[in-house]
C-alpha cells in the first residue's frame, strides 16, 4: 500500500474534523485495533461515516440519539468487504482511544493509530478484513517501526470501558499474516 501525505492513496478519503495534531516530536507507536458496527450489529451503510464526521442523524435510529454529540474518529475503517476508508492522516491524532492506558502511558491517542473493523466482539471477521488489516499494518510499520511490538486491542488500553475488538478477532491468525509476510 502506498502513503502519500499520511495517507494511504489506494483508500476512500472520508476527511474527519475530528482530530488534531499530536503533541510536538510525537510519533505513533502503537496501533489499537477496534470494532463497530452502526445501528449496533448491522453493517454497511453510511453510518459509520456520518459518525466520524459529526453529520449522524440523531433521529435516524433511536441508538443515534445517544450518540450523535460524540465528536470521535479512528485513523481507518476497514468493512466487511476490505474497503478500507480513511478519515484522519496517520501523522494526526484521530479521537479513537479515549480515556486508555499503554505499558503505563495514558493518553493513547497522542502516540497511536486506530485502525476500526466493521464487526461486533461475536461476529467473524472476514478475510478481506484480515487481509487488508495486515496490508495496511505492513504499510504502517514500514514508516513507524516500533509499531510491530506494539499492536494491541482497545479492550486492553481501555478495559473497564471497552470490549473490542471482541473474542470474534483471531490474534493468531492476524499475528501470523504479519510475520508470514515479513519473511
Amino acid at each position: 500500500m502506498l502513503l502519500e501525505n499520511g495517507w494511504l492513496v489506494d483508500a476512500r478519503r472520508v476527511p474527519s474534523p475530528h482530530h488534531d495534531c499530536r503533541p510536538e516530536d510525537e510519533k505513533p507507536t502503537l496501533l489499537v485495533v477496534h470494532n463497530i458496527s452502526l445501528p449496533p450489529g448491522e453493517f454497511g451503510g453510511p453510518w459509520i461515516d456520518a459518525l466520524f464526521t459529526g453529520t449522524i442523524d440523531p433521529d435516524a435510529h433511536p441508538f443515534f440519539a445517544e450518540i450523535a454529540h460524540l465528536r470521535v474518529s479512528a485513523h481507518c475503517l476497514i468493512r466487511r468487504d476490505g474497503e478500507v476508508v480513511q478519515y484522519v492522516p496517520f501523522d494526526k491524532r484521530a479521537w479513537h482511544a479515549g480515556v486508555s492506558v499503554y505499558h503505563g502511558r495514558e493518553r493513547c491517542n497522542d502516540f497511536s493509530i486506530g485502525i476500526e473493523l466493521e464487526g461486533t466482539d461475536t461476529t467473524p471477521y472476514t478475510d478481506s478484513q484480515y487481509q487488508q488489516l495486515a496490508a495496511v499494518t505492513r504499510t504502517l510499520i514500514g514508516l513507524y517501526p516500533t509499531i510491530a511490538d506494539n499492536i494491541t486491542g482497545h479492550s486492553d488500553i481501555a478495559p473497564a470501558r471497552k470490549t473490542d475488538p471482541g473474542p470474534a478477532f483471531d490474534w493468531p491468525r492476524f499475528r501470523a499474516m504479519l510475520t508470514a509476510s515479513s519473511e
